[in-house]
């Protein structure tokens, strides 16, 4: 029997596995130290390691990255936080231009085995710079693996796995759902990158979401008088399209949801690769349900600019009425 977690928590239980497993796994960002970081994702850990292995870094985003690549250099696994993904931007260069390019750069004699830790996406009513839902722009990176987590077992597994790579990996942690439920995570149990997860099996219809958005489809699947197939890609980047295009020609109709705005989000991707690989199994458009295309709001006009069940349901109508 596995215990029972929450996604926070089961970010906590992989960081401590890993860092029990292997001594070059090192954790540091903005507050993670003593203060087990904004959200205590790391709650723990420098008690448990020492000051050496988990600290408090400068409120740098750039020089966090920076010196976690030359960590990885030299040997080192380190894991950084970006306190919020909105803050990422500011290291958007080290990771784009740097921690994904060395092993090209150096003809494979360098990796970085990086990850970089992040909350995303809305749904807390914080301010707008915290709010962001940047997978879009590291999935346009290539040389890194993006992974959305969307289930504390996935969570804790994609982490290590994240964490063991060679490659470096943007992990991103939708905040909304942090401590939304909890379920028994398997710490033996593995997750691999890049492969899909079959949240439900359906006939009708395959609707494709991550992150936070995977509970808003399960309750939008529930509400309708149809049967929902849910595929959940859990990494962005390198992703598992087989798995998609392989519902979407059981089903014949498709839907993304996600939180990000519409215009150029990793849904306007999976929708291309869906025509050019099933327009022949199509019964139906690709739906898109996302956020619009305006900078994100104050939080008082968050539940107008996040998708909502109410939004997914009529999508999923659509779809199926055409």
């Amino acid at each position: 029997m596995g215990e029972k977690m929450n996604i926070v928590e089961a970010v906590n239980a992989a960081l401590e596995d890993e860092m029990e497993e292997d001594e070059d796994v090192i954790a540091y960002g903005e507050d993670v130290g003593k203060d087990g970081g904004v959200f205590r994702a790391t709650k723990g850990l420098q008690e448990e390691f020492g000051e050496d292995r988990c600290f408090s870094s400068p409120l740098a985003e750039s020089g966090i990255a920076g010196t976690a690549i030359g960590m990885s250099l030299y040997g080192f696994r380190p894991v950084v936080e970006m306190q919020f993904s909105g803050f990422s931007y500011l290291a958007f260069y080290q990771i784009k231009e740097h921690a994904a390019r060395f092993r090209i750069r150096s003809r494979g004699d360098y990796n970085v085995p990086l990850t970089v830790r992040a909350p995303y996406g809305g749904g807390i009513n914080a301010l707008e710079h915290h709010q962001e839902s940047p997978e879009a722009f590291f999935a346009h990176s290539q040389g890194l693996h993006v992974v959305i987590p969307s289930t504390p077992q996935d969570t804790y597994s994609l982490l290590r796995k994240s964490i063991q790579m060679d490659d470096p990996v943007v992990f991103l942690e939708p905040k909304k759902t942090y401590r939304a439920f909890k379920e028994e995570v398997d710490r033996e149990k593995e997750v691999e990158l890049e492969e899909s997860r079959i949240v439900q099996e359906g006939d009708d219809v395959t609707l494709i979401a991550w992150g936070a958005m995977v509970p808003v489809a399960e309750d939008a699947a529930d509400e309708i008088d149809a049967s929902v197939e849910i595929v959940d890609p859990r990494t962005i980047y390198p992703t598992d399209f087989d798995t998609i295009i392989e519902s979407v020609k059981k089903t014949g109709r498709a839907m993304v949801l996600h939180e990000a705005p519409k215009s150029a989000g990793f849904g306007a991707e999976i929708s291309s690769r869906i025509q050019e690989n099933a327009i022949l199994n199509m019964e139906a458009p690709v739906k898109r349900v996302t956020a619009p295309d305006v900078p994100y709001p104050l939080y008082t006009l968050e539940d107008f600019y996040m998708p909502n069940k109410k939004r997914a349901v009529t999508g999923l109508k659509e779809v199926l009425e055409f």
